[in-house]
């Protein structure tokens, strides 16, 4: 299989996992994610995690938010494969009882996510970042007060 293919495949078991994620379920993500020292996770919720331990727990706290969720899509702006690496920029579209709401909302969210390849050969994610930016917004949206 090629590097493509097997990228294509993962996606799709991201896909899936995600699914899971927005109904409370942390462990199909945790499943596809490097579990390696290097691995990043930078979510909406918290400030960048930096290896395994922390990123594990960051998808946990992650999915703590989540309740009785589903995919709505996925809409890539650019997908690169190499053999040794991947990444995939896009638009994700869920609904899910968010926090301690009682009713499904929207939930869309700019993402982008980064595989590698590991020792196995098996390619696993190694970088996440997703943000709730997905429209033009004023520069002054950047300032802390």
């Amino acid at each position: 299989m090629s590097a493509v293919d097997d990228v294509d495949q993962l996606i799709e078991q991201v896909h899936l996992a995600q699914g899971e994620l927005v109904k409370g379920n942390p462990e199909p993500v945790k499943e596809l994610t490097s579990h390696r020292d290097d691995v990043t996770l930078a979510n909406p919720f918290a400030p960048p995690a930096h290896g395994w331990d922390e990123v594990a727990a960051a998808t946990e706290r992650a999915a703590a938010n989540f309740r009785d969720g589903e995919n709505i899509g996925f809409e890539d702006i650019e997908r690169y494969v190499t053999p040794e690496l991947a990444y995939v920029v896009r638009i994700e579209r869920a609904k899910a009882k968010v926090g301690g709401r009682e009713e499904i909302t929207p939930i869309t969210l700019r993402a982008t996510m980064i595989f590698r390849p590991e020792e196995d050969g098996e390619w696993k994610m190694v970088h996440r970042h997703a943000d709730p930016i997905t429209t033009a917004r004023p520069a002054e949206s950047v300032i802390q007060e």
